[in-house]
């Protein structure tokens, strides 16, 4: 096992995954990628990196392994429940007047 304090056996820290929030309260979007020890460390690493020019007002940092995936073979058969729905398509609502679609 591998202790906190070293590199893992890629010879790197471990890998997080960086979510920016801008200003006046947009939603976080995924930044990039920072290697680091721990979460306080990561979250060190992305400001330096990710809000040099005051980008950002807030971070959020993620061990990449935690996070979890669909596959693209499992495309088909992971999204077709919401094919089955035609109700849930803009195609029939209308739009107000004024609004671009």
């Amino acid at each position: 096992m591998v202790a906190a304090d070293e590199p893992g056996t890629n010879g790197q820290w471990p890998l997080w995954e960086v979510f920016l929030q801008p200003s006046g309260g947009a939603p976080f979007e995924h930044a990039g990628s920072v290697h680091a020890v721990d979460a306080e460390s990561a979250l060190q690493n992305a400001r330096d990196v990710y809000t040099r020019r005051g980008e950002g007002v807030n971070l959020w940092v993620v061990p990449s392994a935690a996070i979890v995936a669909s596959a693209p073979s499992d495309a088909g058969p992971f999204f077709d429940p919401g094919n089955d729905k035609p109700y849930r398509h803009p195609q029939f609502y209308t739009s107000p007047r004024g609004v671009r679609v």
